[in-house]
């Protein structure tokens, strides 16, 4: 069983330092708050994360950081105590908006926004310049999907984003890394993985678009790849923009008959 997990552990690690290197995500001496939510996700990345600075060749420091939304089914004091026995720097605040109550119908995108808000303002107070979230191929090609047929665009998460002005970067280390692969890494190294109970979960858009892909790789199973790879291989020749239509010239009007001699 240790080599299972060994094996698997290296190569999750693997893909996570492609991507980091692929996208540029993280400089010598990078002050970065990591988002625990305390999901698969967020503590696999912090796991992954601390183990590399064993053996990277460049130092960067590492703040986990958890929002409290006042969800009653996340269990903060395990999450602490996560924190601590790993020996990890961290820090537990609340949104400066209004917590999470029982029976409010608060959707997907005003908790989203509102943990986003307060990673953005933690960053700015303990001096980091990258937030690094946890969110996986899964999630790039899921938004993919969600974008094209409920916003009428074609755009997605970036493993690399640049905010305001450059001021803060968000980073995506586990972009490479499949939803199943991280369930498996979680399970093996045995994580406090707290699973949510959000009421929302079970009928967002986004569970449809995972089931479209999933019903889709039944078919062909490299589906999910390919919609991740396609973002990677834009040919904006075929697509639907104006400025590739050429340039018409009016016709010139025609000149007036000349007289007769």
């Amino acid at each position: 069983m240790k080599d299972d997990t060994d094996g698997l552990s290296y190569y999750v690690t693997k893909k996570v330092g492609k991507a980091i290197w692929d996208y540029r995500m993280i400089q010598d001496g990078d002050r970065i708050l990591l988002a625990v939510s305390g999901g698969k996700d967020s503590l696999s990345l912090l796991r992954i994360m601390r183990e590399r600075m064993k053996f990277v060749p460049i130092k960067y420091e590492i703040i986990a950081c958890h929002v409290d939304m006042g969800f009653e089914w996340v269990r903060k004091d395990s999450l602490i105590e996560h924190f601590e026995r790993e020996g990890v720097q961290y820090v537990v605040t609340q949104p400066t908006d209004a917590l999470y109550k029982e029976g409010e119908t608060f959707g997907c995108f005003w908790c989203s926004w509102t943990r986003r808000k307060r990673f953005y303002a933690m960053a700015k107070e303990l001096g980091c310049s990258k937030i690094a979230l946890g969110h996986h191929m899964d999630d790039i090609t899921e938004t993919l999907l969600l974008n094209l047929f409920f916003g009428g665009e074609i755009c997605t998460m970036r493993p690399y984003q640049e905010m305001f002005g450059g001021e803060v970067a968000l980073i995506r280390p586990l972009a490479y890394v499949e939803e199943q692969e991280l369930v498996r890494f979680a399970e093996s190294l045995g994580l406090p993985v707290i699973k949510s109970q959000c009421p929302h979960g079970k009928k967002s858009k986004r569970r449809l678009a995972k089931g479209m892909i999933k019903e889709a790789e039944q078919h062909y199973g490299n589906v999910k790849k390919n919609i991740f790879r396609s973002l990677q291989r834009v040919r904006p020749e075929y697509l639907l923009g104006y400025e590739n239509i050429p340039v018409v010239p009016r016709a010139a009007k025609p000149s007036a008959s000349p007289e007769r001699p």
